[in-house]
């Protein structure tokens, strides 16, 4: 090794002829001489698609870490693997203007994000900056992103039904807290709504909302008319658009999931929802192809099927502490409910609710498939009377369903079975008790009251 190299060991300093009495030094300068250098500094040698390979600095997986061209801002990038001695890193920003030889620098410290009551009201990005032109969070208290994943005995069983607001939910699929459910839907079906609608009708005391690769049109339009005044007051907004980069997409991701722990810590109830886990797949798709990768189910690699249990996880109730009731919203490409991702995500989740193109074409909304949709806790959290009641709307609606074609042509004779007589004497009660108008907000008690009274 060359006499300038970075890498090779600081040799021990010589220790004193003479010291304090009394002082010893020798343990010091033995621990000295034992601690390796490290080069903190690299420079970039190329850029092939997202990937940036530069030689050195000592950085670890995960770790942030700047570009400094001399031209502009730093931009920073995130370290995700390594390759015949090179630095495999991926930008948080645009690469323009970045040249071979510009200087790597290394952070040598794990991504945080700012948390605490001071996020209630705002909308910030990824990083923690605020987007929402409300001046800057007034805090000091940060987390950790990737936090150490929770010991399985920690976590509290779910036990109490949680209000979303919405009737069709908390009565025919009631979630307690603590529950991770996924709603599962093409585009245009009304998932945006049906977030808007839970997070101003919930009974969680603190909404954590993730909007991951999201249109920038409709960030607003989702704030202002979904969302509303009273949805943001006790809401925190994480926001990444589509036109972010992957990294700076799936950051959103683990931000919004980093602040609702910080608020679950402290012993709040959170209703944390996220639209959607699928872009969040499909960013980790890009960083792991353009990492080398092989692809898998539909160009998905392997380390997709790896981190969504570990976010996913993240949610639920913590003895002592708090909750995360999580929903996730899954974009089904061409209404497939069987992608890779739909499917990876519906065995790692506690529940999922389907949402209906026929129905959402029928101007049925929310657009909620109840057949189609289970809560694995409603059992849980729900009395015998409650769930009796919610089998027999079931019931009614599976048979309706299979014996809607016979009725409309008229092949049907009313008193040839008395379960579709009554299941059709009860369809249009059921209808308008599915049915619930975006700005109304039905309490739990009151949803449960009206299931009883069909």
């Amino acid at each position: 090794m060359g006499p300038g190299s970075l890498t090779e060991s600081a040799p021990a300093p010589a220790a004193p002829e003479s010291a304090a009495p009394g002082l010893s030094l020798g343990a010091y300068f033995d621990r000295v001489a034992r601690v390796d250098t490290l080069p903190v500094v690299g420079h970039v040698m190329r850029i092939v698609g997202l990937v940036v390979e530069s030689a050195g600095p000592a950085a670890s997986v995960g770790e942030i870490c700047e570009i400094r061209t001399g031209r502009g801002p730093a931009l920073p990038v995130e370290v995700v693997g390594f390759r015949d001695g090179r630095l495999l890193s991926v930008p948080l920003g645009d690469t323009a203007g970045v040249r071979p030889g510009d200087r790597i620098v290394s952070s040598g410290m794990a991504p945080t994000i700012p948390v605490g009551d001071a996020l209630l009201g705002r909308v910030i990005d990824g990083f923690g900056v605020p987007i929402d032109g409300l001046g800057p969070v007034a805090t000091s208290d940060r987390a950790p992103l990737h936090p150490a994943a929770l010991n399985p005995l920690v976590r509290e069983p779910v036990a109490s039904a949680i209000g979303t607001g919405v009737r069709a939910i908390d009565a025919l699929l009631t979630c307690g807290r603590g529950q991770r459910i996924g709603v599962f839907g093409g585009s245009g079906v009304g998932k945006s709504t049906l977030l808007g609608m839970m997070a101003r009708g919930t009974e969680a005391d603190v909404v954590v909302l993730c909007l991951v690769g999201e249109r920038g049109r409709e960030v607003r339009s989702f704030l202002e008319h979904d969302l509303g005044p009273r949805g943001r007051e006790r809401s925190v907004v994480v926001v990444s658009t589509s036109d972010s980069p992957a990294l700076a997409r799936q950051r959103a991701a683990y931000a919004a999931t980093a602040i609702a722990e910080a608020f679950r810590d402290a012993g709040r109830h959170v209703l944390l929802m996220m639209d959607s886990i699928t872009r969040f797949a499909m960013a980790q798709r890009e960083v792991g192809l353009a990492a080398g990768e092989p692809p898998t189910a539909k160009g998905y690699p392997p380390s997709v099927f790896a981190r969504l249990p570990g976010l996913l996880e993240r949610a639920g109730a913590v003895t002592g502490k708090g909750s995360i009731t999580a929903f996730y919203t899954v974009l089904v490409e061409g209404d497939d409910h069987n992608e890779p991702v739909a499917d990876a995500v519906r065995a790692i989740l506690d529940g999922h609710i389907v949402l209906s193109r026929d129905l959402a074409a029928k101007n049925h909304y929310p657009a909620i498939d109840i057949l189609q949709s289970v809560s694995r806790t409603m059992p849980d959290v729900t009395t015998v009377a409650h769930r009796e009641r919610a089998g027999a709307v079931r019931e009614w609606l599976a048979t309706i369903r299979d014996n809607d074609d016979l009725v409309s042509v008229g092949a049907y004779v009313p008193g040839s079975n008395p379960r579709v007589d009554t299941a059709f004497a009860h369809r249009d009660a059921v209808g308008r008790f599915l049915c619930q108008p975006a700005d109304m907000d039905v309490r739990l008690a009151d949803a449960i009251t009206q299931l009883h009274s069909l």
